[in-house]
């Protein structure tokens, strides 16, 4: 079966409606009225949104059950496909990464750490070995991994994402703030941690001036 043409700020928001539904009651119905207004989203596109994810009709004036629109998105988003990941970059962002169990609730398990810091490699954090980056092509396939977590430093990221991709990683997420070549059957998500902040500071601006 075909998979759906979704935008990008599209597939950002079902994290979004996933994480409200979960703080609510189960066994209730949920509308798009009442996501739109509560996630400040217009709510013909929430409407849009819901019904490329569930094919399950909405009851009047009480809207979809959530436990089962939580089953949808997460079936949707691959949740329950378990994924292994890698870091490659053990400092502090590195290490936040290999401590935050959260990310077995979206079906990604993150096994283990990759560095060049002889100080780190032999070592654990929370229990997932460090291994030197020169093991890269002996371990991916054993760790079976198809994910990697990139928190090097810039003058590194590039020749880091060759490795993974001679190693075998078809997924890039990438925290460094520089732009990685690829082959085009890997893929790169680039995370803008200065350009999120920009976006937050913006809008603090925005809500002070309104305020005032």
């Amino acid at each position: 079966m075909a998979l759906p043409n979704v935008s990008k700020p599209q597939l950002e928001r079902y994290p979004l409606y996933l994480t409200y539904l979960k703080n609510l009651d189960s066994n209730s119905y949920v509308s798009s009225s009442k996501l739109a207004k509560d996630l400040d989203l217009n709510e013909e596109q929430v409407r849009k949104d819901l019904q490329v994810v569930s094919k399950r009709k909405g009851k009047p004036r009480m809207g979809r059950e959530v436990r089962l629109l939580i089953k949808d998105l997460e079936a949707f988003l691959g949740y329950h496909d378990h994924t292994n990941a890698i870091v490659v970059g053990v400092g502090h962002l590195g290490q936040a990464f290999l401590n935050f169990e959260g990310f077995k609730h979206f079906g990604l398990n993150v096994v283990s750490g990759f560095d060049i810091d002889d100080k780190l490699v032999g070592y654990s954090v929370n229990d997932k070995p460090i291994y030197h980056i020169d093991r890269l092509n002996d371990l991916v396939g054993k760790l079976e991994a198809t994910i990697a977590i990139l928190t090097t430093p810039r003058s590194s990221a590039q020749e880091m994402a060759d490795k993974l991709v001679r190693a075998g990683i078809k997924g890039i997420w990438n925290f460094v703030p520089t732009h990685l070549n690829v082959n085009d059957d890997v893929v790169v998500e680039n995370v803008d941690l200065a350009s999120s902040l920009a976006v937050l500071s913006y809008k603090l601006d925005i809500k002070f001036k309104e305020v005032k």
